[in-house]
């Protein structure tokens, strides 16, 4: 075979991967990947973005809408490079989103010489990373770029560096044959005994109870639980991670739990004699007060990652294995069953927590959920930023088709989500729809020029309260009203001037029918939308619990709110 320089090897390497787009901005240590892009452009897109860590974040959005793994490239300079993608890999990490990140570096003689824009990023990033690689000699190139790919799709899926000398991208080396570097994900199902005490703690719990987070979504595993369910007439719910993992109208399903999620969803958790978790963790936003938290019963857990078995909580049987392949090995087991009485438990919850509904005429942040949904084509990914927003969203939304609702879990990550929204709508080929606060839209706005650049179609909904909104929220409940640091005045930005001068429509809305006029009207767009919406200042998210309190001091409604600052 004819001999390739190792950056030419690495995009045919990337293309040979299925990869079409990657997200990335140029510099000195990447000059020579760059000139194999620019020759393979016909096969093969790159989108640069603003900032490397918004290239990041497109890449994961990428993967998050596709289920294709995410790659993003930078330089160890200028920035350096590298470390402006940390943030956008720790995000990933958290949230288990298959990425392959690329980075360029000094040429091997210059390692460990302070040389201009040295940098140690396999070092920097070891923590938060499933594996990463420094390249040495470019005849490893070819097996490492594919042993990246299956180590982000094998398992619990996560990112993975490889980081390329210069010198590296320059030599020349002969393509390997196919069968020496075909490297492929696994799937795992528990052995027989395990798969029995499951069944048996299922067919002799009176309450049991379905929760899933994002493990169901990677695994594609949502028919599986909807017919768990179905068979055993038990109620569902989800981490935020979980969210579109089912269909959102699914019966028995009661929505998000925890923290800032759905009152009967949280509470038959809690009231569950068998807790059923599939492919979720139980992180303190999903708990509370974990000495108090947790069902009266057993604790069936379903994961890939033998870490997460136990870390928590003290489950009662442990399945390590995909969950999608391990329900379907489980289900035949399960015998059908009505629980009646708990499903009467369930429904009085569920009239509880309709009593608890504040419904306000005007631009509220539900009655906006309401209007988005009511007009998006489920085809549509929705998108979110950190904050409030993310959760009247994740509250308030309906999803039919899994990947539909892409947001940062784990490590919540403001500024993640016009990058996301870039790398969803491209992955997808349909408008996304960023859902977005004041806040976080300043850390990402700039993300505006991509995707006008490039006729990217986004419809950015950003809801203006003039403060950083989860932040007050915290101070209103638990610190007195003493509100330091957290009203953003912006000097009178005008973010839809500042949109048009990016490139992007954008209109400010001062009523539902306005908002619901433009709303409907960006889907008729190339490019990038902003619609602004000012919302009230004091606007809050409820259900809502003080960090560290357990599940029993959840704050319901806003009755509860203005008894709590004492109105």
């Amino acid at each position: 075979m004819e001999k390739m320089t190792g950056a030419e090897l690495l995009i045919e390497t990337l293309i040979e991967e299925g990869v079409n787009t990657v997200f990335g901005y140029p510099g000195g240590t990447v000059l020579d990947i760059y000139d194999a892009l620019y020759d393979r452009r016909d096969r093969i897109r790159h989108i640069e973005t603003t900032h490397e860590q918004h290239a990041t974040h497109a890449a994961d959005g990428y993967a998050r809408a596709t289920g294709r793994c995410g790659v993003v490239i930078a330089t160890s300079g200028p920035g350096p490079g590298a470390t402006n993608l940390v943030t956008g890999i720790a995000t990933a990490y958290l949230d288990s989103i298959p990425l392959v990140a690329i980075t360029g570096n000094v040429s091997n003689q210059m390692i460990g010489t302070d040389a201009f824009q040295e940098l140690d990023i396999t070092g920097v990033t070891l923590p938060i990373t499933k594996h990463n690689y420094f390249v040495r000699s470019a005849d490893r190139l070819e097996h490492i770029v594919h042993e990246a790919f299956a180590l982000a799709n094998s398992g619990r899926k996560g990112p993975v560096l490889v980081d390329i000398p210069s010198d590296v991208q320059r030599q020349l080396v002969e393509p390997l044959e196919h069968d020496e570097v075909k490297l492929r994900p696994q799937q795992m199902v528990p052995d027989a005994a395990d798969l029995e005490a499951a069944a048996r703690a299922i067919n002799s719990a009176e309450r049991p109870f379905i929760y899933f987070g994002g493990g169901v979504v990677a695994d594609g595993a949502g028919d599986e639980v909807v017919e768990l369910a179905k068979r055993i007439s038990a109620p569902i719910g989800c981490s935020l991670m979980g969210v579109s993992g089912i269909p959102t109208r699914t019966p028995n399903f009661l929505g998000m739990q925890g923290m800032h999620g759905h009152f009967a969803s949280t509470k038959a958790l809690n009231a569950s004699d068998c807790l059923i978790a599939l492919g979720v963790r139980f992180n303190d936003r999903a708990t509370g007060d974990r000495t108090k938290f947790g069902p009266s019963g057993k604790v069936v857990r379903i994961d890939i990652d033998s870490s997460e078995l136990s870390k928590t909580l003290d489950d009662k049987v442990e399945l390590l294995g995909d969950v999608e392949e391990t329900l379907r090995a489980l289900l035949p087991l399960i015998e059908p069953n009505t629980h009646e009485a708990w499903g009467r438990k369930v429904r009085e919850l569920r009239a509880e927590e309709k009593g608890y509904d504040d419904y306000r005429d005007g631009m509220t942040p539900k009655n906006l959920m309401i209007a988005i949904d009511r007009i998006r084509p489920h085809e549509s990914a929705v998108v979110t930023d950190v904050g409030q927003h993310q959760m009247w969203a994740a509250q308030y939304l309906t999803f039919v088709h899994p990947r539909e609702f892409i947001t940062s879990g784990g490590l919540g990550t403001m500024g993640f989500g016009f990058g996301a929204a870039i790398g969803a709508a491209l992955g997808t080929g349909c408008r996304s729809v960023l859902i977005t606060g004041d806040g976080s839209f300043a850390m990402d706005m700039a993300e505006t020029i991509t995707a006008a650049d490039h006729d990217i179609p986004v419809t950015v909904v950003l809801l203006n309260n003039g403060t950083l909104g989860m932040v007050r929220q915290m101070q209103s409940l638990f610190r007195h009203q003493r509100y330091s640091e957290t009203t953003l005045s912006h000097k009178g930005a005008d973010f839809c001037a500042i949109a048009r001068g990016m490139g992007a429509k954008a209109t400010r809305t001062e009523t539902l029918e306005d908002f619901s006029r433009a709303f409907e009207a960006s889907f008729s767009e190339a490019g990038p939308v902003l619609i602004e919406c000012p919302i009230g200042i004091d606007e809050f998210v409820t259900p809502v619990l003080q960090i560290g309190a357990s599940m029993d001091e959840l704050i319901v409604n806003m009755d509860d709110v203005k008894q709590r600052m004492g109105r």
